[in-house]
């Protein structure tokens, strides 16, 4: 939510850093699922420590009720979803 006012807000702080809006089509763990995969399969790894993240990571249940949402994971997939697209393997078109 919010994403016009934050692209706004970045906007004005640095006119050169790229904003890229993005719009959910799918659920949180919808998203997430090819991003999991490549973490299974080791394809992605973590530099540095980022103990938020990682706790929401390990915590999270998709079937709990009055679970806070994962906003650092679900940020994280978008991420890699834009980084790595939309199938697993494939970096802006490219096999790596």
């Amino acid at each position: 939510n919010g994403g016009e006012m934050v692209a706004a807000t970045i906007q004005n702080c640095d006119s050169s850093v790229p904003v890229q809006l993005v719009w959910a089509s799918k659920g949180k763990i919808t998203r997430a699922e090819p991003i999991s995969l490549l973490y299974e399969q080791g394809r992605i790894h973590h530099w540095g420590t980022f103990a938020e993240l990682e706790d929401q990571m390990c915590d999270y249940e998709p079937l709990l009720a009055n679970q806070q949402s994962p906003d650092r994971m679900d940020a994280m997939v978008w991420g890699l979803t834009y980084l790595f697209g939309d199938a697993p393997g494939i970096v802006h078109g490219f096999d790596y």
